[in-house]
């Protein structure tokens, strides 16, 4: 572990945007930053031994049952459960995984992986084979998992994977405050299955001798992204990556070693890790943690409040969908302890901010940031610094840049403030994908998404000459209708000004004319009666700021699709469309179908439209011909299934 480092150089001052020129005149190497992530809990639990680390939530409904556990206790859950992966055959470059929910031992189990190999977190809630597949991507050898009484379907894949993957062990988790007796673990043959807490105790708190800890080069874990063109993948970090990161985000002169963090992001998620665990690690914070649901719990809106005024929470972390339910939460509790709520995971429309603000006089701070960029590579500001139009200036020893990508595949610098799509560069940038294993570990290939150290984010945006970015929306989520690109979030913001809109989301729909025509989904309040799609489309057609992005079509929703991490995915809602407008083709002819007869899913990344079997000659060529000028892939299924 580096030596500690005067505070002036560890934490510079950083509160306004012209700090970034004073802060990189110090080059990062000299700034002494900890290694790896274990070397900032081993620093944690020296100086700050007996300050609470960690409270964990029960649920939102038992917010005042927590339990808390002080950086010295952590340092020595982690250095227990290390040493249990490590007699277990973990090593560095071996994985765990973690297919569980937020739960008590979870922080401590994913700071254990990384110390004695690699962590692997998987969302619960995936399909099982799904999530056995990223499991056995990432090489795991030794899984945890939620236990029975915490989610009993995220232990039964645990199961299934554990024995399909040839694990040497199994360990589950039990719920906060769960009573004893424990219930009894099914046996699994082959696999050592036991409840992770009564195996930890029996190991000693100091590490094994045989225990390396890691370097600032090795892998710490890997993060499966969104999916939302497709498959998840599994994207590695360093050590360095995700320490660099986290200082970055911790280097916030708002704040200070007393304020207290709100989390309620799963731990499979990278904002959860560097924001909400690394970060505080670093400065010595104290984060308390919601249950097992985070934010997706419907109690937790009824308690919230209290929750900020009981533990003083100065800062929470959510994704805009959260702020926007929060607008609508009665103010019943004293709150002047949050000085700000950080914002992240996908674009802020500017109704949402409005409204939170307006609501709580809380200030929201918008990040930026992306998987392949470990997490974080933008941030704002307040009170007189703060630009809403701007997702963030880029963090310190980041650097960014538009660029132009041709068909061939060539990039192209372009001047600064010019958009194109979003490159960053520097100590964040993720070393590649997991593609597969051999006898030296996990293969990595960033699949063609870096060149010369730079990361295509795939988002576009222009940057001002302060580093601020401007985002224009996702390159492959942008509307072109008759050769004119219109942003998405242009029809979004629209309508979630109307005040019965609660979520928006605006695609492309195939158009024999014009390529795509601009169509939106919607979530509407509870008892918003009689609000429908043509009293939706005249709101967005009378503000949106140009004709083109008029929506031809709203389409309400009792919920928008996520991805499996949680971010808001248009996917789903693109096949709908194209499903939608193939049927409507289909109409005019003697072709009639319902619309639950069409079947439509991603080929290479473009709609596949699959139609009921059709056999007769020329009914297939008058169906053909409908359908030619729209620019889909389409086939009629196979008789006995395509």
């Amino acid at each position: 572990m580096n030596a500690p480092q005067p505070d002036d150089l560890l934490w510079p001052v950083y509160d306004q945007p012209g700090a970034l020129t004073t802060i990189e005149s110090v080059a990062l190497a000299d700034r002494g930053l900890p290694g790896s992530t274990y070397d900032v809990l081993a620093r944690a639990a020296a100086l700050w031994p007996d300050r609470p680390a960690l409270t964990m939530l029960p649920s939102a409904e038992q917010w005042t049952r927590g339990a808390t556990m002080s950086f010295g206790q952590l340092r020595d859950h982690v250095h227990r459960i290390a040493n249990l992966f490590h007699r277990h055959g973990v090593r560095r470059t071996s994985a765990v995984g973690l297919l569980t929910p937020n739960a008590g031992l979870l922080p401590a189990a994913l700071l254990a992986a990384q110390l004695a190999g690699c962590a692997a977190p998987v969302n619960p809630a995936l399909a099982a084979e799904h999530a056995e597949r990223l499991l056995g991507l990432g090489g795991a050898g030794v899984l945890v998992a939620a236990g029975p009484e915490l989610d009993a379907d995220a232990w039964r894949t645990a199961r299934s994977a554990a024995a399909s993957l040839r694990c040497s062990a199994l360990f589950a988790l039990r719920p906060v405050g769960a009573p004893d007796p424990v219930p009894a673990l099914e046996q699994i043959e082959g696999v050592h299955v036991a409840y992770l807490h009564i195996a930890a105790a029996a190991q000693p708190a100091e590490l094994l001798p045989g225990m390396v800890p890691p370097k600032a080069g090795d892998l710490a874990a890997y993060f499966h992204t969104g999916g939302t063109t497709g498959a998840p993948k599994l994207a590695a970090h360093t050590h360095a990556n995700e320490v660099t990161d986290a200082w970055m985000i911790a280097a916030n002169s708002v704040l200070d070693s007393d304020s207290v963090l709100f989390a309620g992001l799963p731990l499979f998620h990278v904002n959860a890790l560097v924001v909400t665990l690394l970060a505080p690690l670093l400065r010595g914070q104290h984060t308390v943690w919601t249950g097992p649901l985070g934010y997706r719990e419907p109690a937790l809106f009824t308690a919230i409040w209290k929750i900020v005024e009981r533990f003083r929470i100065a800062t929470m972390s959510a994704v805009p969908t959260v702020y926007a339910r929060l607008a609508q939460v009665r103010l019943d509790a004293d709150i002047t302890s949050l000085r700000f709520a950080i914002v992240g995971a996908s674009p802020l429309p500017p109704a949402a901010r409005a409204a939170f603000e307006r609501h709580t006089g809380v200030s929201l701070c918008q990040g930026y940031g992306l998987t392949e960029a470990t997490c974080g590579s933008a941030r704002s500001f307040l009170h007189e610094h703060r630009r809403p139009e701007a997702a963030g200036q880029r963090m310190p020893y980041q650097q960014v840049k538009t660029v132009r990508i041709d068909g061939d595949g060539r990039w192209h610098d372009l001047p600064q403030g010019e958009p194109g799509i979003l490159a960053i560069s520097g100590p964040t940038v993720f070393p590649g994908y997991v593609v597969g294993h051999d006898d030296d570990g996990p293969r990595l290939d960033t699949l063609g998404s870096v060149r010369d150290g730079w990361l295509n984010t795939g988002d576009l945006a222009r940057v001002d000459p302060d580093g601020f970015i401007h985002l224009l929306g996702r390159a492959k989520d942008l509307i072109i209708r008759g050769g004119h690109n219109i942003d998405p979030a242009v029809i979004e913001d629209v309508l979630l000004a109307h005040p019965a809109v609660t979520g928006a989301s605006a695609v492309g729909r195939p158009d024999p004319h014009a390529g795509e025509v601009p169509v939106a989904y919607v979530t509407l309040s509870p008892g918003s009666t009689g609000i429908g799609p043509d009293e939706l489309i005249a709101f967005a057609a009378q503000h949106v700021p140009e004709r083109a992005a008029a929506p031809k079509d709203v389409i309400v929703l009792s919920a928008l699709p996520l991805t499996d991490i949680g971010k808001p995915s248009k996917v789903p809602l693109r096949l709908d469309a194209t499903r939608r407008a193939i049927s409507t083709a289909l109409a005019a002819l003697d072709f009639a179908v319902a619309d639950d007869q069409i079947r439509c899913e991603l080929a290479d990344g473009r709609p596949m439209v699959f139609l009921p079997p059709l056999t007769d000659p020329g009914r297939r060529r008058r169906i053909t011909a409908r359908l030619a000028p729209y620019d889909v892939n389409w086939a009629f299924a196979h008789p006995g299934g395509s």
